[in-house]
């Protein structure tokens, strides 16, 4: 007899359960329908959806909670659709978490878990919706980067849920048409970490990047659209990962970035948030602005064409390769400049002059608290904070908070469909009386 005291699952344990709300990461709360009296556990479910009654096998168990995937719906919610993946179900890959889930009903479930997390972590009660971005298939072929991981045997595939165990596949549905066009499930990759493809639909590059067991990396010729599968190209010369480069277009212009470089994975992502950003910073001839995190310098560029060679631009970016690829795509607005290092530490040193608008796209980490100490110590008077984070990004608007600075607009935008993922855009400014401190150079 088990323990009463002890975890009351065990994994492999069967439960019937009544689902209730969605919570970030791609779960939903359930509570076992037994009726045994006690205290247990919360239990999280996958493949579920608020409001229905399912069958649940449990795939893990911790002092405070338990994990499980709903095997059988008894009681499906209205909003549930057939998966068009077949690796979308229990056990198999990881890479979607709400393929069963129609469109418009993902959205307000990725709507829900930003106001929620909003509230928990931030204590601030806000409306949002979740915006479609133009660019993919109604939620799938959109995905422009897939690292595939390789097993033993050379096979590629995607990683299961929480696992290390290779789901092998023939497709992934939400990957671009040219990344499955790589074939990159239908080769044998010999002493292959991992294989992955990056493309750019705008203008038909594509490059392909190898990590060997050994521990080195190499990038192969990718060509364009119509240029020869991956199988063409494993006689290519091989290179060092990251020497090649894509070639992108957003905001009326054209982005250098390097194969292993970042680039918004949506088609649609990079147009879209640089007019959100623009919106929302309402950037003048003249002024001074800070990008931070700038990547390959795309929010940079968009800024600097606003405030034109009155005004300036600094971009600061650790990464060595994005701010190589940051300056080549700047070089044309010289009061644009771009310095490399941690955020917190470089704005310290250069001071935030006369600068009157910022906009910050941290890594899902987010943002440090130094960072905020610094931006908030001088006469900024508008930031757009752009996150796919919703826990760090309300963690970062509370420290904001602390400062004396409030929020005065949150959208979202489904960048990453069929997934949990989400991408926020955060605005604010400090309130009346906030803190007016400049640090100068």
């Amino acid at each position: 007899m088990r323990n009463e005291n002890a975890q009351p699952f065990e994994a492999g344990d069967t439960v019937q359960a009544d689902v209730g709300e969605a919570v970030h990461g791609g779960w939903c709360i359930a509570r076992p329908c037994d009726g045994k009296a006690g205290r247990r556990p919360v239990l999280f479910v996958r493949h579920a959806l608020p409001g229905e009654l399912i069958t649940a096998v449990i795939t893990q168990t911790t002092a405070k909670f338990a994990r499980a995937d709903a095997t059988e719906i008894i009681r499906a919610a209205p909003e549930r659709v057939r998966p068009p993946c077949p690796y979308a179900r229990p056990g198999g890959c990881g890479g979607c978490d709400w393929q069963h889930a129609s469109l418009p009903a993902q959205r307000e479930i990725k709507a829900q878990v930003i106001r929620a997390q909003l509230r928990r972590i931030a204590g601030i009660e806000r409306e949002v919706s979740v915006q479609e971005l133009p660019g993919d298939a109604a939620g799938l072929g959109w995905r422009t980067r897939v690292r595939f991981a390789v097993d033993e045997d050379g096979r590629a595939g995607l990683y299961r849920h929480r696992s290390h165990q290779i789901e092998h596949i023939s497709d992934c549905l939400i990957a671009h048409p040219l990344i499955t066009e790589a074939a990159v499930t239908r080769q044998t990759w010999s002493d292959a970490r991992w294989v992955e493809v990056a493309a750019s639909p705008g203008t038909g590059d594509r490059a392909l990047l190898v990590a060997d067991r050994a521990g080195g990396g190499r990038a192969r010729r990718g060509g364009r659209s119509g240029g020869g599968d991956a199988a063409d190209q494993q006689g290519a010369d091989s290179r060092p990962a990251g020497s090649r480069f894509l070639t992108y277009r957003a905001a009326g212009r054209t982005w250098r970035v390097s194969a292993a470089g970042f680039w918004q994975g949506h088609p649609g992502a990079a147009d879209v948030l640089a007019e959100a950003v623009l919106a929302a910073l309402e950037p003048r001839p003249g002024q001074q602005a800070l990008d931070l995190y700038c990547g390959a310098g795309l929010f940079a560029g968009v800024l600097a064409d606003a405030v034109g060679p009155a005004g300036s631009v600094i971009g600061i970016e650790q990464d060595e390769t994005a701010v190589r690829d940051a300056r080549h795509n700047l070089r044309e607005t010289p009061w644009a400049q771009v310095h490399r290092g941690d955020a917190a530490r470089v704005l310290a040193r250069l001071g935030l002059g006369n600068a009157a608008i910022a906009v910050l796209d941290p890594p899902r980490t987010g943002a440090t608290k130094a960072l905020i100490d610094v931006l908030c110590s001088g006469g900024l008077g508008r930031a757009a904070y752009v996150s796919c984070d919703p826990a760090t990004l309300a963690r970062d608007i509370a420290v904001l908070g602390g400062h004396g600075w409030r929020l005065d607009q949150l959208h979202g935008f489904d960048a990453f469909p069929m997934t949990h993922h989400v991408e926020c855009l955060a605005v604010l400014s400090p309130a009346a009386g906030g803190p007016a401190r400049t640090i100068r150079r």
